[in-house]
């Protein structure tokens, strides 16, 4: 009979526990829980946190942010055999429900944490039936959760008054503290909380749960929880709670990536946020004394070069500025580069072997096909040097390298290195681009410059701990020639160099290139050194320009005072020079190889084996007669009475910029006028009207069309020809002026040498 009514009792409960097991089969425990996103910087420490899809502050809380100290507290207070039981407690039930029986009303609960992220998971009305449902519940996560993750899930639900949930969210908004930091007394108050939120409410009940929190704090003591000195001094701890806002640091930023990673409910940046709160307050500070300038905006990016890790990010000089656009994001708005992509085309030139630093170029007004570029400061500078050039960015020399190169190959370049707006442009560019006529973003600037501190190796930006280093990276430019860039862009002895840092100690050693847009709306100035690239933009987000906007004197102090916060004498050390860079002399008049008329010679860089081995030719030998009065070609020189004499071998450009500007040159004696020699080499340049232009004139009011060459050394009359007929008879460099007929026109230029050029021009009427 005995045995009969035990295997009866073991149907039964084998009976219950395939029940069981069947229906949580069908009823599955799953809690869809919608955590707030948490931006955190390279250490964990939120830095931005965003209400949940339901307007909540529940942030989640990882297992290793459960400090000891929060644990024991915890499990104290609210379920003393967490770690023992199933799920559900049934001495506690018992003694729950004897004493609501004799007490005939509910004077205790029987709740573990179990039971309780049960209910606050699955929320339910107060009945037994539902106290059934919530025993099941608790029974099957217990099966399917560890103890850490049901006391983790605990943490992350528990409320506290109005939209705060969890400790995290508590800790955050109540002390300004992570969780890790809570002290006992800190951590005691955070626990009674939810027991009794309307009354306890932080920040409106201060003295109250002050209160309660030294009662449970003498509790701790009696029943040998925490030693008495322990307790003394969380007694006599202040308790002074006031409700925060939530952080708020790398707005732009945590933006970006909460739309990127839009189901991640922790995003851990690279950011470093000491480093970001200091510079955020120096681009405010900075922007606020410069308003009265029409000044009103800037965007900041700061990478580590070593890593790709970007460490700060200012979109905006005050995010909670609305008038003056502080919501958009600068450091991925479009803008025009102005000069600031002239480091790229140098370098390519370098690897090209078209230039080496002391390789003269001419800074000359030129004429592209109708483009017409001039100087920031409207002056030119003659034969200059390729250093000169790039130093003090020079738009002429720029232009000529830039046809050279090729505006295809440098838009390759660029698309490599990721510039995403002028990889979309790539058709319309012209050789405007270089100074500006392209749309790029201070991130792709930033990353571009990044690749020259990283020996011209191209690396993709970090922004998130998860990010893939990439240790290979691509090269984009050679490292021989990245080197010889940054070299250039070290010198200070250039007119971007701020006022007032000349001779200063405050000027950081760094390699940095500004720019300024047309109409002097966008501010720019990329800096770097071995540890850190810098990006730097100023402006207005509305477009505006401004007169006294420019990147040396806007952008550059701004660069400068960012580098000697982070980084002033950097222990990184400078660049070395590869070893495929060796030094020559070359001429100093060309730049080229010294040739026997090359008397001042000075040491140049080069790339072995890809810089141009070309022989200096800044002279030309000359037959003369004894006077010097009259040239010879080999055709007519007489047998006698002639010498041999060397003159200025100029370019027809250079000529005419000699003779615009009134300064004095050697100039070659005119040809014998009895040679009947034509030569073919040197004909006179057209620059002036352009190939393939188109003229509108009014047929009752003729318009006169300039016409314009330049002829070389030798060179002293030009014959100007219109549809094969002569036209007018000058000197090389004088102004002519016509009166074109209607249709397509044929303009010839000849020189007295016989050598002549052809250009193609439509007239229509109006």
């Amino acid at each position: 009979m005995q045995r009969k009514k035990i295997k009866r009792m073991l149907l039964w409960l084998a009976a219950a526990v395939l029940l069981f097991f069947i229906t949580d089969l069908i009823f599955p425990f799953g809690p869809d829980i919608q955590y707030a996103t948490q931006i955190t910087d390279s250490k964990g420490v939120v830095i931005h946190a965003f209400l949940s899809k339901d307007d909540k502050w529940r942030l989640y809380s990882s297992v290793e942010e459960i400090t000891p100290l929060l644990r024991k507290t915890l499990i104290y207070k609210e379920d003393q055999f967490f770690y023992y039981h199933p799920g559900v407690n049934p001495f506690a039930i018992f003694r729950a429900a004897a004493r609501n029986v004799f007490s005939g009303k509910r004077t205790s609960g029987a709740s573990t944490i179990t039971m309780q992220v049960v209910r606050l998971c699955e929320p339910r009305r107060r009945t037994y039936l539902n106290k059934l449902i919530e025993i099941f519940r608790s029974l099957q996560m217990e099966m399917h959760y560890s103890k850490e993750e049901i006391l983790q899930l605990y943490i992350n639900l528990v409320p506290y008054g109005g939209n705060i949930e969890g400790i995290k969210a508590a800790s955050l908004l109540y002390f300004g503290k992570p969780p890790q930091l809570l002290s006992l007394a800190e951590i005691t108050a955070l626990t009674i909380v939810p027991n009794r939120p309307s009354s306890l409410r932080p920040g409106t009940r201060n003295d109250a749960l002050k209160q309660a929190r030294n009662e449970w704090l003498v509790r701790f003591e009696k029943e040998g929880l925490f030693e008495k000195n322990i307790i003394e001094d969380a007694l006599e701890e202040p308790l002074q709670i006031k409700r925060l806002l939530a952080p708020r640091q790398a707005p732009h930023l945590s933006l970006r990536l909460k739309q990127q990673f839009p189901n991640q409910p922790v995003i851990r940046t690279s950011i470093k946020s000491q480093f970001q709160s200091q510079i955020e307050e120096q681009v405010k500070n900075y922007i606020n004394r410069r308003k009265l300038m029409n000044i009103h905006n800037a965007s900041v990016l700061v990478i580590n070069n070593e890593t790709m890790e970007v460490e700060v990010y200012v979109g905006s000089a005050d995010f909670n500025n609305p008038f003056d656009g502080g919501q958009v994001d600068g450091v991925r708005a479009v803008r025009s580069p102005g000069s600031t992509l002239k480091p790229i085309l140098y370098a390519a030139a370098f690897d090209k072997g078209i230039i080496t630093p002391k390789k003269v170029l001419n800074d000359v007004p030129s004429n592209f096909s109708g483009y017409e570029p001039e100087n920031f400061d409207k002056h030119f500078n003659g034969a200059i040097t390729t250093e000169f050039a790039l130093a003090n960015s020079l738009n002429i020399p720029a232009v000529k390298i830039l046809k050279e190169v090729s505006t295809p190959a440098l838009v390759e370049k660029l698309r490599k290195a990721g510039f995403k707006t002028i990889d979309k442009q790539a058709k319309d560019l012209g050789l405007s681009m270089i100074l500006g006529g392209c749309g790029v973003t201070l991130e792709e600037l930033t990353r571009l410059f990044a690749s020259f501190a990283n020996e011209g190796n191209f690396k993709n930006l970090r922004y998130t701990a998860d990010s893939p280093l990439d240790k290979k990276g691509s090269a984009i430019v050679s490292p021989e020639a990245s080197y010889l860039v940054t070299n250039i862009l070290n010198q200070i002895t250039r007119p971007d160099l701020p006022t007032n840092f000349d001779n200063t100690y405050h000027l950081p050693k760094i390699a940095w290139k500004t720019g300024t847009s047309y109409g002097k709306r966008d501010a720019w100035s990329i800096g770097y050194n071995k540890r850190y690239t810098i990006g730097v933009w100023v402006g207005n987000f509305s477009g505006e320009g401004v007169p006294e906007l420019s990147g040396a004197n806007t952008a550059t102090p701004l660069l400068f005072s960012i580098f000697n916060a982070l980084d002033y004498n950097s222990p990184k050390g400078w660049y070395r020079s590869p070893a495929n860079i060796s030094l020559r002399n070359v001429c100093a008049a060309s730049g080229d190889i010294p040739s026997e008329f090359c008397d001042h010679q000075i040491p140049d860089e080069y790339i072995v084996g890809v810089s141009a081995y070309q022989k200096c030719q800044h002279l030309r030998w000359v037959f003369t007669d004894v006077a010097g009065k009259i040239s010879y070609c080999t055709y007519c020189l007489p047998e006698k009475g002639f010498e041999k004499r060397s003159y200025p071998n100029i370019a027809p450009e250079l000529i005419a910029f000699y003779e615009q500007q009134r300064i004095p040159y050697q100039k070659i004696p005119p040809h014998n006028p009895a040679c009947e020699r034509v030569f073919h080499e040197g004909a006179p340049l057209i620059v002036s009207p352009n190939e393939g232009s188109e003229y509108f004139i009014r047929q009752n009011e003729p318009q006169q069309i300039q016409l314009a060459c330049q002829a070389a050394n030798d060179v002293q009359e030009i014959f100007w020809y219109v549809n094969d007929k002569l036209s007018k008879k000058a000197a090389p460099n004088e102004p002519v002026f016509i009166n074109p007929p209607f249709g397509r026109v044929k303009i010839s230029c000849s020189d007295d040498k016989g050598r002549n050029t052809d250009v193609w021009i439509v007239v229509r009427r109006m």
